[in-house]
Order: C-alpha cells, then structure tokens, then sequence
C-alpha cells in the first residue's frame, strides 16, 4: 500500500513505531503462509493505530488483515475490514489506496457469491486507476476483474481480461507475477474443457501448452519464496492441467501433493479441494466407483469447512458419477441435495448482503458524525469560502469547457489577439477526432466524453506552458503555438498526433481505437486570425479527406 500521504502519522509517538513493527511482523506470517498468526498481529496494529490517531498505520493493518483473513475463508469478516479501511482512506484523501483495497475486497465479495458487488468494487478501482495513471493499479483490477467472471462462469470474459493483466506483469514484483499465472492456470482448467465441448481442439490443445507454461512458472515462484499456501494452490491447478493432457499419474501425484501441505498447514479450503480433484481425475480416467469414495470424503471436509460453492459442485459430480455406475437412485438423491444447498447458498448471500448492509449503515453514521462535527468548526471559514468560490465558480464556466476543463471558445477569443501581439510567430493547429460519431454509436455517450476528457489530457501534458490549448467545439480543439514557425507547429502537431494514435485506448473499452487529424497554419504578419483560422480549417479538410490520422499544413495566403 502507497499510504504515505496519510495524515496522523507521527513517526515520534512510540505507538506508532510499535504499529510499524506489528505490520512488519504480520506481514512476515502472511508471505510465509500463517494467515492465522498474521491476521492476529494485523488486527492488533489496527487496533492500537486507530487509538493513536495514526490513519496510515490502521489503514495498512486493516488491508493486511482482510488480506489474510480471505486466506483463512473467513470473508465476511475480510469485507468488513477492508470497508473500514476504504473509509480511513477517503477521510485522508488516498485515492490509491483506496483503489488497492477495493480490488482487494473483491475477492471476499466474490468468494461469497456477491458477483454484482464485487464488480461494483472492481469498477470504482477501475475509475480511479484510469484518472491516476497508474498502470500497477490497472494490472490488479484487470487480475481481478478476471478472476471474478470465471467465478460467474463467463470463462471468454475471464480469459480476456485474465491475458490483458498478464502483459502487464512484465516488471512486476515476483508475488504479482505468480498471483496471475497462478489465475491464468486455474481459468486454463475451465476454458480448455469449454473449448473442446465447443469442438475447438486446436484453441483447446494451444490454451493447455501455455497454461502448462504459466503455472510451471508459477511453481517456481510459490517455492522460491517459501509460501507454502502458494505452492498447495499451484500443485492443485498444475494437477487439473496435466489431467487434460492425459497425464493421470502425474496429476494424481501433484494433486495429492497439494492435499499434503494444505493438511499440514491447516489450509481447509485447499484440503478439500485436492480431495474432490482427485476423484474427479479419477472420473477422467474411467473410474467412477474410486470417484465416489474420494467425492464422499471430499463433500464431508468442505461442509465441515463451510465450503457451499465446492459443496455444491462436489455434489453435482457424484450425481454424475453415481449415474455413470447405475446407481440412478443415488444420482437423483445427490442432483436433489444440490438443489437444496443451491437454494441455501441463495439465502445465505442474501443474510451476508442483509449484515453488511446494517455495518455498512453504522459505518455510515460513524463518518457523518465525525463530518458534523468538523462542519461545526469550520462553518464560519466554509460560509467565507463559498463566497470566494462562487466568483471563481462564475468565472470559470464562462471561460472553461465543462467536459474537458479546457479553455471553452469564448476564452479563445479573448486570448489569441493577446497571443498574436506578444508572442511573434504565431501559428494555430485545428484538431478533430476522426469518426469520432462511430465511436459514439459504437461504445456510448459515455465513452464518447471519456475519449474527449482524454485528448484533452493528452494535449494538455504535450503542448507547451504558455501556449494555447482549447476545446473549440464538438469534437474540435485548437492549439496555438507561439515563437514557432510552421514547419517547427507541424512537427509539434505530429508528436500530439501520435501522442493520441499510441495511446492505449483498449483501456477504457475494450476494442476501441481513436486518432485526430490536423490543419495547421501561420498567422500572417498582418495578424488576419480569421484567415489564419480560415486556413487551418482547410488544411483539416484536405487531412480527413487524405486518410485521416495525419497533419496537414500551408503557408499564409499571399496577397
């Protein structure tokens, strides 16, 4: 977590430094895998940083503690904590820390069957990325966002934004990396049995290979740093894999590898899991009468475990299985169990969403509280700002676009005439989204002001302190360079040209790809900025009408 622009952090106060040395320490038990030992520590340093007023310190140990408690299956109680940190965070204004948290919190969410709320989360982490910039950000809430749709079943989606993360890993810390070869392996498992039952076996065989790659990698990773909960995970995930290619010995082995260390560290979820995925490599290999034995087993240790959603599936299989023997008696009696617990699961997310709702309700009150009484104190200040920031208030909308926050028209009127008696050479550039009506019958208003709020990033970060950048209208902006001659604009449009068709545009919709094109021209010595204007508006023309994506400029009209 950044955190570090946190206010209440008092390095003095020895409270602090103990908070400091508490989440060190559970920080050490979850990389080695004792989620129960660090979920204690990271609870105790919230706890004693709350009381010292240090926001950062319980913000970090309330994530460290939802962190860990997701691990330990425990996750109604991981989206509490990690609630109340997203409320720590936003009173300090740590929009990526909030971020980190809500793609944390996702996976409680998700694990819970709250799909729609864990989307929700993911979506307000994606929002806040986008505005920051960050890419580590975007490459967790892209990993997670994957993870949450194969939940949901839809394995194409989850693929997509599963490989997207993927190639953002490169220079990631070695935990992120196996975090998403690790997902991309367990996705694998279900998209291969997909694409052969849609009769794609060349897709299926090519999924596999790589799959096989990642999650070796992913091995290595989980031994290297000594995480035995990583390693239970990728033995069980290798396990399925090398099941599909027809390795039954060596599935058999790695899965019950896997049970072994989940055993012996205490990891119930992953225990039962190795056990049901070796009796369905078992039904892989034709044999289900041992199936049945190992999906018994397997259906005891995720109901003592509290395990619904495996439950569920567990009980699906031996309704297959006992089938597969003739025992249709028994088949139906498991197909009919599987309904009632699917109906059980249903009420269950209902209560978790009916108990969340009632602390997210108290969560709610507490902040109000806290936000009266800093109203009170601050009344007579905020009553002498409101003033002062109506005028700015006005002032600004008559000079700013409210989409873009760019000078709107009106300011360009007022500050080109000034711009052309001091700066010398002057040339104005006009620069329009190409198809930009495609974009917004294809992807909506909506990605249609994004793409707009986007170019006006861009060109504003590109174009000189000092210079002129505006929208002018619609889809339309206009640049003016000052102290540049017209071969020096075009070359300096060229670079915002490129600036926008090289920007990655996928980010914000999937399959969505924008460029400008651009009419350039000289203000005459005379100062004529209307056929200055004239001029560049023509150059646009000849742009669009040349291919678009590209820059055209004149010189000034000669007498």
């Amino acid at each position: 977590m950044t955190g570090t622009s946190l206010a209440g952090r008092r390095p003095a106060d020895p409270a602090v430094v103990q908070v400091g040395v508490l989440l060190e320490l559970a920080e050490e038990y979850r990389l080695a895998g004792d989620y129960r030992a660090g979920s204690g520590v990271a609870r105790q340093a919230a706890e004693l940083a709350r009381a010292a007023g240090d926001a950062t310190g319980q913000a970090r140990g309330l994530r460290s503690l939802a962190n860990q408690l997701l691990r330990l299956g425990e996750q109604e109680d991981a989206v509490t904590a990690c609630r109340e940190a997203v409320a720590v965070l936003e009173a300090a204004g740590d929009d990526a820390g909030v971020c980190e948290v809500l793609t944390l919190q996702a996976l409680p969410l998700n694990e819970l069957g709250m799909h729609e709320e864990a989307l929700d989360a993911l979506a307000r982490a994606r929002d806040i990325a986008q505005r920051l910039g960050d890419r580590d950000l975007l490459y967790w809430v892209h990993n997670r966002t994957g993870v949450v749709h194969g939940s949901m079943g839809d394995r194409g989606l989850s693929t997509t934004y599963l490989m997207r993360a993927l190639t953002m890993a490169d220079g990631m810390d070695a935990e992120a990396r196996f975090c998403i070869l690790n997902n991309v392996g367990d996705n694998a498992v279900h998209e291969v049995s997909r694409l052969r039952a849609e009769g794609d076996a060349d897709g299926a065989e090519e999924t596999l290979r790589r799959a096989l790659g990642h999650v070796d990698e992913a091995l290595g990773l989980a031994r290297a740093a000594g995480n035995p909960f990583r390693e239970s995970i990728c033995l069980d995930n290798y396990g399925m894999l090398l099941a599909l290619a027809g390795d039954f010995t060596a599935a058999a082995r790695m899965i019950e590898n896997s049970g072994a260390i989940a055993g012996i560290h205490g990891y119930r979820s992953l225990e039962s899991a190795a056990l049901q995925h070796q009796a369905h490599v078992r039904l892989m290999r034709g044999q289900p009468a041992a199936a049945i034995e190992g999906l018994l087993d397997a259906l005891d240790r995720a109901r003592e475990a509290g395990e619904k959603p495996m439950a569920m599936e567990i009980l699906r299989e031996l309704s297959e299985a006992y089938e597969q023997v003739g025992d249709f008696a028994a088949a139906l009696g498991h197909y009919r169990a599987y309904h009632a617990l699917e109906r059980e699961a249903h009420n269950h997310v209902a209560a978790a969403r009916a108990r969340m709702a009632v602390h997210h309700f108290e969560l709610d009150n507490a902040r109000l509280e806290t936000d009266n009484a800093r109203l009170e104190a601050e009344l007579h200040r905020v009553r002498s700002a409101e003033l002062e920031a109506a005028n700015l208030s006005w002032q600004r909308q008559a000079s700013e676009d409210a989409l873009t926050g760019l000078p709107n028209r009106r300011s360009v009127e007022l500050r080109l005439p000034e711009l052309v008696a001091s700066a010398g050479p002057l040339c104005v550039a006009i620069a329009d989204v190409d198809l930009f009506k495609g974009v917004n019958d294809r992807f909506g208003h909506f990605a249609g002001d994004e793409v707009l709020r986007q170019i006006a990033a861009l060109l504003r970060d590109h174009v000189p302190e000092g210079d002129l950048v505006a929208r002018f209208g619609g889809e339309e902006f206009l640049i003016a360079f000052g102290g540049l001659d017209l071969p020096d604009a075009r070359a300096r449009c060229e670079l915002l040209r490129a600036q926008v068709a090289g920007y990655p545009w996928e980010l914000l919709h999937p399959g969505l790809a924008v460029t400008i094109s651009l009419g350039v021209a000289v203000v005459p010595g005379g100062g004529d900025l209307g056929a200055a204007m004239a001029l560049a508006d023509q150059r646009l023309y000849e742009a669009k009408h040349r291919g678009r994506n590209r820059v055209e400029a004149g010189p000034p009209p000669t007498a």
